[in-house]
């Protein structure tokens, strides 16, 4: 288990923001304490999740403000993608 002390301080955004286990750990990575700035997803089917703004880009996220650590969630099935995970960068 990943000590919450690694995003103490740190402008984290969450990559697959809307699927079912980005939702999940937003949710309980928000209730640790982290700061979630943004989350991705390539759909943008809703503007926000938890409260934390949904783009459709990381691009979009850095034009904003700056990022220090993004987490990615996505299903196997799209994890090959790399324009899935590492979108703009």
């Amino acid at each position: 288990m990943m000590t919450p002390d690694i995003f103490r301080g740190k402008r984290v955004i969450v990559q697959g923001i809307t699927g079912k286990h980005g939702s999940f750990h937003t949710e309980r990575m928000l209730a640790r304490g982290t700061h979630i700035v943004g989350g991705t997803s390539p759909n943008q089917s809703v503007t926000e999740v938890h409260g934390v703004p949904v783009f459709r880009t990381i691009r979009e996220i850095q034009a904003q403000q700056p990022v220090d650590i993004s987490v990615i969630f996505v299903p196997a099935a799209h994890a090959h993608c790399r324009q899935t995970t590492l979108n703009d960068n």
